[in-house]
């Protein structure tokens, strides 16, 4: 195969030590989620911080507000990310297994089912306080790109969520036996990068559009419309990137090899796909309801 990139000698962890015979290690994937939330977390504040983006002059929450309902996102996030995973991509194998659905350490986590998961918090928080909701969503949405970006980088560096194979010159060598199983590839099998492509889309790209919807265009005086790109934007990232990511193993067999978690007569969609769809049609139906929105001079 022409062109193939060999995977990068990078360590899945940052650095480790044994304590008494335990080792401890700081991996990439826990720096993404550290770091992100952080920045995400900062660019929040600086945007609440700037009265004059805001509807009316007036941010939605406060620092204080903003500080609690992080740790709300961070329960909904996991809890919301373990539970979309099991119901969406493994049901029957943890029905049978419920003990395993704990074992987070094990891997096995759903951004579909993260999303939810925030949405349920946020929703409950809001509630509680008294904050205009959708204003509170479009706060959100503002900060969850760094941390996509920094995430899909990291599930590159661990080797996980690669791409089908592929002949391009920028296809990588992923290590491991289930990377390297390509039946018609003789030597070694390269693979689209797909976590750098969502990177690129659903991080980098995805973060520059909210970024000037807010700074430069106002976005925020109209409630829903950074909320509403953003999940139109991912819906429509994700959605792309599935045809080139290699789907999970439960869903590929004989007569189905793409993967495909919906089918007739070999057309069809990833499960990815038809989690993506109902995000791309709220997040339109969000635009479309902000841009009927006069902002207040």
């Amino acid at each position: 195969m022409t062109g193939l990139i060999p995977f990068p000698d990078i360590s899945p962890d940052i650095f480790s030590v044994s304590i008494f015979g335990m080792t401890i290690a700081l991996r990439w994937y826990a720096l993404a989620y550290i770091v992100g939330i952080l920045a995400g977390w900062r660019m929040v504040v600086m945007a609440i911080n700037r009265a004059p983006l805001w509807r009316d002059d007036t941010p939605p929450m406060t620092r204080a507000q903003i500080e609690e309902l992080l740790t709300w996102i961070i329960v909904g996030v996991i809890l919301g990310g373990r539970l979309g995973y099991v119901l969406f991509y493994q049901p029957a194998y943890y029905f049978a297994n419920p003990m395993q659905i704990l074992a987070i350490w094990q891997g096995g986590m759903s951004f579909h089912g993260g999303l939810l998961g925030v949405i349920v918090a946020a929703f409950v928080y809001t509630s509680r306080q008294g904050i205009p909701k959708t204003s509170a969503a479009d706060a959100i949405a503002l900060g969850v790109p760094p941390g996509l970006l920094l995430g899909r980088i990291a599930n590159f560096i661990n080797a996980e969520l690669w791409g089908r194979p592929t002949d391009l010159p920028w296809g990588v060598a992923f290590p491991g036996d289930a990377a390297q199983y390509c039946p018609d590839v003789a030597d070694l099998c390269a693979r689209h990068p797909s976590q750098l492509y969502e990177a690129l889309l659903e991080g980098l790209i995805l973060g520059t559009v909210l970024l000037i919807l807010v700074w430069r265009r106002g976005a925020l005086k109209r409630p829903g419309q950074v909320a509403g790109t953003f999940f139109a934007g991912y819906g429509l990232s994700r959605f792309l990137v599935e045809f080139v990511r290699q789907p999970d193993a439960q869903f590929i067999s004989q007569g189905n090899p793409l993967g495909l978690a919906w089918h007739v007569g070999g057309w069809g969609l990833t499960m990815g796909q038809i989690l993506s769809l109902p995000m791309i049609a709220l997040g339109l139906w969000l635009i479309v309801r902000a841009r009927r929105i006069t902002p207040a001079p």
